[in-house]
This record gives C-alpha cells, sequence and structure tokens, in this order.
C-alpha cells in the first residue's frame, strides 16, 4: 500500500526520538521535513541516541547503540513490539534508517519500505522495477544494504546499477542515475553513503568479468561529480586520473584488461569528517588465478584494498593492500571501523578492519601506517603480517596456479558483509567470523564468457572433490562471534552456532550483544564473556545487522530476517519457508511472532534418462560453473533457490524451455541460451538426476556420522 504524502504527515504526529538514559538534553532539532539529515546531525549522532542516521550508525561505522534502557538485567523482558512482512523470499541483508520516527529499510530486488518505527506500519514503498533477469548477473543473490537518508531524500542503488533518490515523505523518485554500462554484469547491493553532499556508490561483479570504480553524483542533482576506478584499463594509459598511473605499474603489460580486472568496490566505507577523508574497500579480482591475470606477478593494485581519499574530489592520500596480487578471493571489502584507542600509552586514531583473509588489521587511520596485524581465524595462505613492510609472508603450497591447493579462509571468507561492531565500553570488537577451507583447482583450459562466473577455476573438478562432504562439513564448520581485543590482537572470547550462517553485529552501552543466525534464532549475549542471555525463535534465518533506536523513551531492536545472500544460499538446509520480515523487540513486547510455514521437503520426480559417465561429467563441469552459485555446489541448496535434485515432474519436463528459453525469468531464472546449447543443457539434466538418484557410498555416510561427533578443524590445511 502507497500511503498518500498526507497520510504519512499524519503519522509523524507524537513521534518523537525519545531518549534513553544516555541520552542528552542537547538533542538537536531536524531543520526542515521528513528525512532531514545533514553533516551536523550525523556529526552529532551521540547526542541523539534515539535515532540512527546511517548506515553505521555514525560515520566511523562502529554499530554501537549509547542506548542503555535495555541492559543485561532485563534483557530476559525483550519480546516483539511489531513485525512487518516484507513479501519477499530471497535474502534481507539491509540495515535499517531511523530518522524521527521513521524506519527505512531494503528487501531483495533493492525495494525500499519506509514504516512508523514504533507500530511498523507501512507508510510508503517504493519498487524499482528490477528486471528480473538481471538475478544471473548477482553472485550472491538480488540483495541490499540499504539506503541513506539526507536532507529529505532517501537514496538506494538497485540492482541493475541505479542510483534513485526519493522522497522522504511520499517515496516518489526526484531523480533517478545509471551508474555502470548496462551491457556489463554490473551490479549494486551495497548500501550509499552520503559524505559532504555527494552520494558515494559502488558495485559488484568482478567474477563476471568488469572493471570496479566508485563515484560521487551530487545528492541535490544526481550528477556526477567524480569517479575513481580501482584497476587501470590499459598498462599505458591513457589513465582517467593520476592513481591509475601508480596501479598501472603493478601490472604486468599482459595482463586481462579486456577481463575488467575485477577491484569493485561492493560494500564498505567510512569517514572521518576531522581528517577530511573517507575510506573505502575494494574487492577481489576479476581472474582469480593471478598467473592467468596479470603473467609475471605484481600487486595488481588496487585489488583487497584499503583506499582513503578526499570526499571533495576523489584524490588518494593514502592506501594499504591487505592482499597483494590478490589470489584467493580475498576482498578488502568488509567492514571497517574508525575508533580512538590507547596503544602503547598512546591514544591512536586507528582504521580496524577483519577482510575475508582471516587477518585482522590496525591501521593510522590519517596515514595509513600498519601498527598491528593477527590472525582472528584459521588462515593457512600466510604464515604471518611482516610489520616492518606490511605484507604478508605466503605459504607457496597456497598457491594454486599450477597445481590444485586447499587454502582457509575459502573464497566466502573469515568475515564477509556481516558487519561487525565496537563497543567503546569493553574496547572489543565483535566480528561473526566463520572457518572454511576450499579447494582451489586450476583449469588449463580456461575461456571467458560473458555474464558467467570467469575466475579461471576447474569448478567440475571443485565440485567433484565436495560431493559426498558437503552435509558433513556443515557440522564442522560453524559461525561464531570473535570477540576480539584490537590492542592486544587477540580472541577474548568466542560463540559457537549451530548454523553456518552468520549475522550482523551490534552493541549497545547496555553490554550487550545482539546477533541472528541462520537457524531463525535472534540472541542477545553478554559484551564482556559472551554468555546468552536471551533469544527468540525467528524461525526464518536472521543474517542482517540489527539497529536500536527509541520511540517516546522505549529503546527498540530492529532486525530484518530472511535467508539468502553469498553464505545463505547454500549453508544450512532450511526448515520453514523464507517468508521475509522486519522484527522490533522492546522490553514487554508482547506481539506475537508471526507464523511460517514448514518446508515440504519431500523427494523429487527424477525422470529415467539414460545416464553414462562421460556425459554426468560434462554436466557436472556445465552444473558448476553456471548453476551452482545459486542452485548449490554438488547442487546442494539451502532451498532459497529451488534445490534441483527435489524438481517435479513438470521442471524436467519443460528443462530446456527453463534453460535455454527463459521461460521462468520473471522469477529470477534468467535464459542461458548465449552460453548454452541444448547438448550442454542435456548434460546439465543429466547431472542432476544423477545427484537426485545418488545413494551415499559407505565412506560418504561414515564421513556424515563421524561429523556429527568430532570434527575435523579447518586447520587440516595445514596451519
Amino acid at each position: 500500500m502507497l500511503a498518500t504524502l498526507a497520510a504519512a504527515l499524519v503519522l509523524l504526529v507524537g513521534l518523537s526520538s525519545g531518549a534513553s538514559a544516555a541520552q542528552s538534553d542537547a538533542e538537536p532539532a531536524p531543520q526542515s521535513g521528513v528525512g532531514w539529515v545533514d553533516a551536523a546531525r550525523i556529526e552529532a549522532a551521540n547526542l541523539e541516541p534515539a535515532s540512527w542516521l546511517a548506515h553505521g550508525r555514525s560515520y566511523d561505522e562502529q554499530r554501537y547503540s549509547p542506548l542503555d534502557q535495555i541492559d543485561r538485567d532485563n534483557v530476559g523482558r525483550l519480546g516483539l513490539a511489531w513485525s512487518y512482512r516484507t513479501q519477499t523470499v530471497r535474502g534481507l541483508e539491509a540495515t535499517p534508517i531511523v530518522v524521527d520516527g521513521i524506519l527505512y529499510a531494503t528487501g531483495s530486488w533493492s525495494v525500499v519500505y519506509a514504516l512508523d518505527a514504533a507500530t511498523g506500519h507501512e507508510i510508503w514503498t517504493y519498487d524499482p522495477k528490477v528486471p528480473r533477469a538481471k538475478g544471473r548477473d548477482a553472485c550472491c543473490d538480488v540483495v541490499n544494504r540499504g539506503v541513506a537518508v539526507w536532507k529529505g531524500r532517501v537514496y538506494v542503488g538497485t540492482l541493475d546499477g541505479r542510483l534513485v533518490a526519493l522522497d522522504a515523505a511520499t517515496g516518489k523518485p526526484d531523480w533517478e542515475v545509471l551508474t555502470v554500462d548496462p551491457e556489463q554484469p554490473y551490479t549494486i547491493t551495497g548500501a550509499p553513503r552520503v559524505v559532504k553532499g555527494r552520494v558515494i556508490i559502488g558495485n559488484g561483479g568482478a567474477e563476471f568479468g568488469v572493471r570496479g570504480y566508485f563515484s560521487a553524483y551530487d545528492a541535490e542533482t544526481g550528477a556526477l561529480a567524480w569517479r575513481f576506478y580501482t584497476v587501470p584499463k590499459s598498462s599505458d594509459g591513457p589513465h582517467e586520473h593520476p592513481e591509475l598511473a601508480l596501479a598501472a605499474k603493478t601490472w604486468s603489460r599482459d595482463s586481462m584488461f579486456e577481463l575488467g580486472l575485477g577491484g569493485t568496490v561492493w560494500d564498505s566505507m567510512a569517514f572521518d569528517p576531522e581528517l577530511d577523508l573517507l575510506y573505502v574497500g575494494v574487492g577481489n579480482a576479476s581472474v582469480y588465478d593471478r598467473d592467468k591475470r596479470s603473467p609475471g606477478g605484481g600487486d595488481n593494485l588496487f585489488l583487497a584494498s584499503i583506499l582513503a581519499v578526499k570526499p571533495d574530489t576523489g584524490r588518494l592520500v593514502w592506501h594499504y593492500q591487505t592482499t597483494p596480487g590478490e589470489y584467493w578471493d580475498y576482498t578488502a571489502t568488509q567492514h571497517m571501523i574508525l575508533a580512538d584507542i590507547e596503544i602503547g600509552e598512546k591514544k591512536r586514531r586507528v582504521l580496524m578492519q577483519a577482510p575475508k583473509n582471516g587477518f585482522f588489521y590496525v591501521l593510522d587511520r590519517a596515514t595509513g601506517e600498519l601498527i598491528s596485524a593477527e590472525k582472528y581465524s584459521v588462515a593457512t595462505w600466510a604464515t604471518h603480517i611482516d610489520l616492518a613492510t606490511g605484507r604478508p609472508v605466503e605459504r607457496p603450497e597456497a598457491h594454486w596456479s599450477k597445481k590444485s591447493a586447499m587454502v582457509s579462509p575459502g573464497v566466502a571468507g573469515a568475515h564477509n558483509w556481516h558487519p561487525m561492531s565496537f563497543s567503546p565500553r569493553t574496547g572489543l570488537v565483535y566480528i561473526p567470523s566463520t572457518a572454511f577451507a576450499y579447494a582451489f583447482e586450476p583449469d588449463p583450459n580456461f575461456e571467458p564468457l560473458p555474464h558467467t562466473m570467469n575466475t579461471a577455476e576447474d569448478w567440475g573438478a571443485v565440485s567433484r572433490s565436495l560431493e559426498g562432504y558437503m552435509d558433513a562439513m556443515r557440522f564442522c564448520t560453524p559461525a561464531h562471534i570473535t570477540a576480539w581485543d584490537p590492542v592486544a590482537q587477540k580472541q577474548v572470547w568466542r560463540v559457537d552456532h549451530s548454523s553456518q550462517v552468520p549475522g550482523g553485529l551490534l552493541s549497545t552501552a547496555g553490554d550487550l550483544v545482539f546477533q541472528g543466525t541462520g537457524a531463525g534464532v535472534f540472541a542477545a549475549y553478554d559484551a564482556t564473556s559472551g554468555r546468552r542471555l536471551w533469544q527468540s525463535e525467528t524461525k526464518v534465518g536472521v543474517m542482517a545487522p540489527p539497529i536500536s533506536y527509541a520511540i517516546d523513551g522505549e529503546q527498540y531492536i530492529a532486525v530484518l530476517a530472511g535467508i539468502g545472500g553469498s553464505h545463505g544460499l547454500h549453508r544450512d538446509i532450511l526448515r520453514f519457508k523464507n517468508d521475509g520480515r522486519i522484527l522490533a523487540f522492546k522490553l514487554g513486547g508482547e506481539a506475537p511472532m508471526p507464523p511460517v510455514e514448514a518446508i515440504d521437503d519431500g523427494p523429487g520426480e527424477p525422470p529415467r534418462l539414460a545416464l553414462n559417465d562421460e556425459k554426468v561429467d560434462r554436466g557436472r563441469n556445465l552444473y558448476a560453473r553456471h548453476c551452482a552459485r545459486c542452485h548449490g555446489i554438488t547442487t546442494r541448496s539451502a532451498g532459497v533457490i529451488p534445490d534441483l535434485k527435489r524438481s517435479k515432474r513438470g521442471v524436467h519436463e519443460s528443462w530446456n524451455e527453463i534453460v535455454l528459453g527463459g521461460i521462468l525469468s520473471g522469477g529470477g531464472m534468467a535464459s542461458f541460451a548465449d552460453v548454452l546449447d541444448a547438448r550442454n543443457a542435456e548434460d546439465i539434466h543429466a547431472y542432476v538426476v544423477a545427484r537426485a538418484l545418488h545413494e551415499p557410498t559407505l565412506l560418504e555416510g561414515l564421513a556424515l556420522w563421524a561429523s556429527q561427533y568430532v570434527c575435523v578443524p579447518a586447520e587440516w590445511a595445514a596451519d
């Protein structure tokens, strides 16, 4: 239902940013109208703890709420205040924004919701009408991580590469710009940031063969202010800006420039107003295999790097590369936190990041100097970080260009997009972490294909190595919270979950840490010990990060529930339908948790096909490259996207019409006729049917049984 402006204004009457015990009387009032947020208001966020004005609440992205009404003593009285159905069945990853009693959030396919933050009543929704076939270009589901609110407008990046400015009161578009080449497989899943009147947005798509960049647009008009390319388009130029001349020196002349090289900026940013520096995390390579990507070596700037730029001009001030010559999909797009902490009896202004590669980095955020770096998870690709050079000391056995290698962390990373948080009260960083290993297999016959994962891996060999062990692995690699001391660079406590899917984190002045998991549980933990103090069974998995806000003196904790994304599509097996919703809790809340239907986990109806090893093997290779990212490697799907092994007769009978004809493109299953022919489709069908008919061997059965009791730790790839 789209509310009128008049209805929206009526809803605002009586809404106020109620204070907690920690709130100051000096709380600034909004300057003008609905959704009025400016730089002064965000910089004074600690004087307005009842609001959540920016992606990480404040520019420093600490995701710490000064609200303390809900604390360790009374959190057991937390109950559901309200819920809102998003009408989606795909992944939900957004951080809500709360401004003057209105909550703004995004769902699957970049849909935006504006709700009364006290009741969950819908004020307006906006659907950008993303073509569903665009889901084929999304490596990791059709997710969106949120909006930015600035001076009466709500800004959202859409999956098909648009940046849209909406009127905060009505949800009607004010302006829209296309930020990408629509002929290329770019996507946007990250939340925009607004800094000094400029909307900053990046994009995704590195694995598919695009060139990374991030852009700044005028918040009033949508005019492009500047653009920073993260990788060069050639060795010799001409280069779009001077930083690329430096980067070009770190790439060989024979690099695969035609595949864009990657380096997409698909998530993290932070801003320091005093230093006037915008920090941006850069992603992975377009082709993972660096011997193919950049023959002869090189650091390949600015892949897997943290950049500090001037927000007015986009000019680079400093950079730090976490993984030179990026080789294992070790992005540095993970959440960054700015804080002032005491190190060696000296107060330091630091930037902290726990990227995919398993090391926790503490940098001087004024200069980029590396202060410290230690492993926060199992990391077998390197022994340590050399503090004198700032470079990792790699293990040769982790190199996979010429032979297979089992490496940890795997491509999902020790920490992915799920935001971590920092508590100035405890001095700890809370990391939603995992510990996976992954088998890299080089493809000597690699040929790039359009709108396809171009990593130069032998996907069929990877799949073959995992068949029979996917179920066993899920018992051995649970997601966990790592409470990390950034000064001592050591773990203080850890909580293991029953799920492989982590959720984003929130810490509060009530000495609490909140997190959900893929198992459909949302919980509160003691920030000092990790002891679980409260939980609510949501049944729908929770990956998104919680926020806290206050209305009329009551503190709320809000979070989106809906599984999917890079972890949720494959890791767990859903027990309940993925009925997306926004949930808000408060002390004494008595709203009933909305019911969720259990999933009918019945068998499929595989047809009788003439199967032979050669046909199935061809199908395995094709499935692994084109289908696995959505339907699950080895055909093991969580259930968000259909598990093809359980397909009914109608799917099998219409197989080619679906795969090649695109008859289900309206639901997100695009045609693959540009890269597959009829024989290819038949081979994939044969592999799926073979997996449906597969009876576990004795060895597989023993592995699954044993893993429930004794798990081989991730250190099995020699640490």
